[in-house]
């Protein structure tokens, strides 16, 4: 389970303050001042929680994480903001959030926050991502640019075999034994024809080009 808590927060005094609280709490932090940068880094990186302002000055924080959710990405967000009426609370549920925490607060109230949320949704769900493209491995669902993609069984665990060994060349071997979990019933060209089976559904305009072959080798996500 990562202990990695990232932070969105505009106030650079406040973003400090709560990663060295954290840090202490034994949490791994980072901490971005505006959402800029905050998808790719969700896209590369296991997450446990996510604490975000709503009040940001590129954005407005449960819009962002309602957006995430439309992508698929399910880490648990607790909103620490101002905005303290009933209806701004209701809101900020009704767009993804797990927990709201009014400011001011105790530090000590957010680190008991960030703990329990990690530990009631551990292994509830667990999301990776490659540019474009979001797996939820628990309810086995696929969004490409945050629609919905309807992939088979087979699909699924070849294209989440690829996303968590990105940037690495697989061999056809080692899909046989990941993917198929055998490397006696299924030959080469069962990974090939299952390959091009994927590349069609998930760049039928064959445009983005996820997946490309590395001659006598395998294929590599790139």
């Amino acid at each position: 389970m990562s202990d990695i808590v990232v932070i969105i927060e505009d106030e650079q005094d406040l973003l400090e303050l709560m990663e060295f609280h954290l840090l202490k709490a034994g949490f791994d932090t980072v901490g971005f001042l505006s959402v800029k940068n905050v998808e790719k880094f969700l896209s590369e990186e296991e997450c446990a929680v996510m604490i975000v302002d709503r009040n940001l000055k590129d954005a407005e924080g449960s819009e962002f994480v309602e957006y995430l959710r439309k992508k698929g990405v399910n880490i648990p967000a607790i909103f620490v903001t101002a905005k303290d009426k009933d209806k701004d609370v209701e809101e900020g549920f009704l767009r993804g959030g797990d927990d709201y925490l009014k400011k001011p607060f105790n530090m000590n109230e957010l680190i008991l926050r960030v703990k329990a949320l990690r530990e009631r949704t551990k292994g509830e769900s667990r999301v990776v991502s490659f540019k474009d493209i979001t797996l939820n491995l628990k309810s086995r669902e696929a969004f490409i640019s945050g629609k919905k993609t309807e992939l088979t069984k087979l699909e699924f665990d070849l294209l989440a075999a690829f996303i968590k060994n990105k940037n690495s060349v697989l061999n056809r071997d080692f899909l046989l034994e990941s993917v198929w979990q055998s490397d006696e019933l299924f030959q080469e060209k069962s990974v090939n024809v299952a390959i091009s089976r994927l590349v069609k559904k998930i760049d039928p305009d064959k445009e983005k080009r996820y997946i490309k072959p590395v001659w006598g080798v395998g294929y590599i996500l790139c």
